[in-house]
């Protein structure tokens, strides 16, 4: 894709340091969190089945991601020596609102910059109905396969909507398992090349019109095909979905998306990995342990006891090593890798060529683009400012803040936790989106 979107406004404002423990949704998490443990599993552990080492390990992460007592970067400005701590981040996923808006952003530019083509797009939703999700809950391994089988059905559909030899479709896709309200609710998002690649890269583009109501009964077959095989559902089961008049099953799909709409592609590049909940639409009633949450469109609300909103956002924690996003077909890393060693070049004549170049994934570049301030710009003098070094000593780092004076908020009883390490600022994005490959159907 072109990178014209992808240029940070010069107009920045000065960078000011995070203080999470004073947002609503922290206070929520930090107030909430134990007494959550010690009632999970009496009160939620038939619900959402037992609680996941992972859960734990985030939540700890996250209540001490920020806090400069846990270590801290020294930034310092090469002119006049002015300097700012930096606090080490958690860098956790689907949890952390500050950390993945990061990985959401050097998603959008690793998906424009290297992945997709300058060719015609589509955005698919699969769905599946309430009745079969819970499946999904307790054995979260089903997702890949849900993955896999909507990379099937839509393979095979844009195959014989070319009906040419030796072609590949190609397309993202990310897995969400959150509703509205946060209900769990496993669905698969698909940013699908409108048509397939032939050698050397020449695109054929599919039909202009495309009914995604004919795809939907074969991926309700193989998911149900699926179900059943795993043992998780009955012939039984599957006679009664069959009989509604509505399955549940859906597939969605948008209008093509053209390469001229650099942005529309980047932005719905970044909105398939969002995040689960938005601390905007948040807000923590602390007398009450409440939690009021709007929705999307702010026209309704929902009321929530904290230590169940709680509850909520764990049941979207993935496990450890467990892969959201997935790159198939012409876009998977096998091909990609196989063209990069080949030197392989796409015909000018079909593909326009991506003029592509390494996204930069750090820190201070995801800062700058997502919120419009330049950490790595002296307030005092407007000079550029350097990290010169990582603080992870507890005896240093209390020696540091006693010397300024910093007395920042700290829990009484911190959790146990894994230090810090030097590139807490570097790649966001280097382990989360490297995946399976469903190249064959």
């Amino acid at each position: 894709m072109s990178s014209d979107t992808l240029v940070v406004s010069k107009n920045v404002k000065e960078y000011r340091c995070r203080k999470p423990q004073y947002s609503s949704y922290y206070q929520c998490i930090e107030d909430n969190y134990e007494m959550f443990e010690r009632v999970y599993e009496r009160k939620y552990q038939e619900k959402y089945g037992f609680l996941r080492p992972i859960v734990s390990k985030v939540i700890y992460q996250y209540l001490d991601c920020g806090i400069l007592h846990n270590g801290f970067a020294r930034v310092k400005c090469r002119v006049c020596k002015h300097e700012y701590l930096l606090a080490f981040s958690c860098k956790r996923r689907h949890f952390c609102p500050s950390c993945h808006a990061k990985r959401v952003a050097a998603f959008g530019e690793f998906a424009c910059l290297q992945v997709l083509k300058n060719v015609p797009h589509r955005h698919f939703v699969f769905s599946i109905p309430k009745i079969i999700r819970i499946y999904f809950l307790f054995d979260r391994a089903l997702l890949k396969e849900l993955s896999k089988i909507a990379w099937e059905v839509l393979g095979l559909y844009y195959k014989n909507s070319v009906s040419k030899e030796n072609i590949t479709p190609a397309a993202i896709s990310s897995i969400q398992t959150f509703g509205e309200f946060l209900g769990f609710n496993p669905h698969l998002h698909m940013l699908c090349a409108d048509g397939c690649f032939g050698v050397n890269g020449i695109f054929y583009a599919a039909g202009p019109d495309i009914n995604a109501g004919s795809l939907e009964p074969l991926f309700r077959h193989k998911i149900l095909s699926m179900l059943k095989k795993k043992r998780k559902i009955t012939e039984a089961t599957i006679k009664l979905i069959l009989s509604w008049h509505h399955s549940g099953f859906n597939v969605y799909c948008t209008e093509r998306i053209y390469p001229r709409e650099t942005k529309s592609m980047e932005n719905l590049a970044r909105y398939i990995i969002r995040a689960s909940f938005s601390q905007d639409r948040l807000n923590y009633i602390r007398e009450d342990s409440k939690v009021i949450y709007k929705s999307k469109k702010e026209s309704e609300t929902k009321e929530f006891d904290a230590i169940d909103f709680i509850a909520s956002i764990c049941s979207h924690i993935p496990n450890k090593n467990e892969q959201m996003v997935r790159y198939t077909g012409y876009y998977s890393n096998v091909c990609r890798g196989r063209r990069k060693r080949q030197g392989t070049c796409e015909s000018d004549f079909v593909v326009e060529e991506d003029g592509y170049k390494s996204a930069n994934k750090s820190w201070a570049r995801l800062i700058k683009k997502i919120y419009e301030v330049d950490p790595l710009i002296c307030p005092i003098c407007k000079g550029q400012m350097r990290i010169i070094a990582f603080i992870e000593d507890y005896k240093v780092v209390k020696k540091i803040l006693d010397y300024l004076g910093i007395y920042e908020f700290k829990r009484d009883r911190p959790p146990p936790k894994t230090l810090a390490v030097a590139d807490s600022f570097d790649d966001y994005g280097r382990n989360d989106y490297i995946d399976y490959d469903y190249v064959d159907f």
